[in-house]
């Protein structure tokens, strides 16, 4: 998508000093919030419920003009909205179903682990000190318990099996073996016990296995079911519907006469999965006010996200709708490149809408900067750890705001990509990561905070389950 709605590209690669000096002071300019008379809609009385929700205006620099929130606070200001919505209640999910989420329950076993004597290698189980006179019937996984063993007997074992009473080790395949007269010998000393994984070995039935807050993975289904579960009682799932915004989009083909390929639309489901949300919608609306006013007032998601339409053009009908319904405007505009004109509004009092800009990379810095720490929050996720890696190259930064640039990681450092402009994906395609580029940029060799993507830090396979 093009940046409909920002009126000057943000790529800083490409500006010289005075340029992006010019670019700031028109930034400073706009107001990003137009006036109650204009656009659509704007003396509407607002929705049905929301009379205890506002629209606020943005705060205010000395000279009266629009003031955006610091990139660090507007993170925070989401995860504290976020926290701040009506309580979610549990849900018992389907072992199959609860990979990702994040347990609501203390993990308690329901049964001993092993819940009987078992064998850890194949074998032959034994009694007393060898040799040993071998039994014809073998014990095999799975079948009921085996008559007991008298001293100097033994069998043949598999693992997994139950061991029969009286058994005192278990004798393992390639350290055993027979004479001519059929009877078993030791190769090597065999201790009491050898290979004998006794009952409630790793946890006895009402032992705490894991604690609330606990991210389900693989590993976590496996314990779960192997101490006795069939469901989970976990988070549910924030529920997330998708707004395209935009007459000038094509969902196929190639760009012709002006009009341009919906990037987000295939963009954004995916990733808002991949950051632990339920997509439950995905609408193309166009430019149309009243269908974003009915599409936004007709949601029962936890989290509306659009597309675009979130500055002052003609046809950017975010403010307008939101005023409309009497929405509570938590961030206007972040001090970050790209994506700077990105909001965050409480739209009911258990709903948020976040306001990404339409440029796709400007977008996915809408996706980290607000989205996913609401989704985070609305999930029980616990946040990424904070880390630092050190650019290899120098890299341009804004006089004022933060800059996100795509980096790929090379052992304990991070190598800036290009194509890093608001319009384009080419560079986050390859990346691993964003950089968190300070005001004023960053030297070769300079620590900046590093934004893990989520399939780079969780794989594929998982994250977007």
């Amino acid at each position: 998508m093009t940046g409909r709605g920002i009126r000057h590209s943000e790529d800083d690669e490409d500006l010289g000093v005075e340029e992006v000096l010019a670019l700031v002071k028109e930034d400073r300019d706009i107001a990003a919030v137009p006036s109650p008379q204009d656009g659509t809609g704007a003396h509407d009385s607002p929705a049905p419920g929301s009379s205890a929700l506002r629209h606020q205006t943005a705060p205010r620099a000395a000279d009266g003009r629009h003031k955006a929130t610091p990139w660090p606070e507007a993170r925070e200001t989401a995860a504290r909205a976020a926290r701040a919505g009506v309580r979610r209640a549990p849900v018992s999910v389907p072992l199959d179903a609860a990979l990702g989420l994040v347990l609501a329950a203390p993990l308690s076993a329901l049964t001993d682990l092993p819940s009987f004597d078992t064998s850890a290698m194949d074998g032959w189980a034994v009694a007393g000190p060898g040799p040993w006179a071998v039994r014809d019937e073998g014990v095999l996984a799975g079948h009921a318990e085996h008559e007991p063993l008298a001293d100097g007997e033994a069998v043949r074992i598999a693992t997994g099996a139950r061991i029969p009473l009286d058994t005192t080790a278990v004798l393992r395949s390639e350290h055993g073996r027979t004479d001519g007269k059929g009877r078993l010998h030791a190769s090597r000393e065999l201790p009491h016990g050898q290979d004998i994984r006794p009952r409630g070995q790793e946890c006895r039935s009402g032992d705490h296995l894991l604690a609330p807050g606990t991210l389900v993975t693989p590993a976590v289904l496996g314990l779960a079911a192997a101490a006795g579960y069939d469901t989970l009682t976990a988070v549910p799932r924030p529920r997330a519907d998708v707004l395209v915004l935009g007459d000038e989009l094509l969902t196929e083909g190639r760009p012709h006469d002006g009009l341009i390929r919906d990037a987000l639309g295939p963009m954004l489901p995916p990733w808002l999965r991949a950051l632990g949300a339920e997509v439950t919608a995905v609408r193309r609306l166009g430019d149309d006010a009243e269908a974003l006013y009915r599409a936004i007032t007709g949601s029962d998601a936890d989290l509306v996200v659009t597309t675009g339409g979130t500055a002052a053009g003609p046809v950017d009908h975010v403010h307008p709708t939101l005023r409309r319904m009497g929405a509570e405007l938590l961030v206007n505009g972040v001090e970050v490149r790209p994506g700077h004109p990105m909001l965050l509004a409480r739209t009911k009092e258990d709903q948020h809408l976040v306001g990404l800009p339409g440029n796709p990379l400007a977008a996915v810095s809408g996706l980290l900067t607000l989205a996913e720490p609401v989704l985070r929050t609305l999930a029980a996720r616990p946040a990424q750890e904070p880390y630092a890696l050190p650019v290899t190259d120098a890299v341009h930064g804004h006089p004022y705001d933060t800059r996100l640039i795509p980096v790929v990681l090379r052992g304990d450092r991070a190598v800036p990509l290009h194509y890093n402009g608001p319009a384009m994906l080419r560079g986050v395609a390859a990346a691993d990561a964003l950089a968190v580029v300070p005001p004023g940029g960053a030297r070769p060799g300079q620590e900046v905070e590093i934004l893990d993507l989520p399939w780079a830090a969780a794989g594929i396979g998982v994250c977007f389950t």
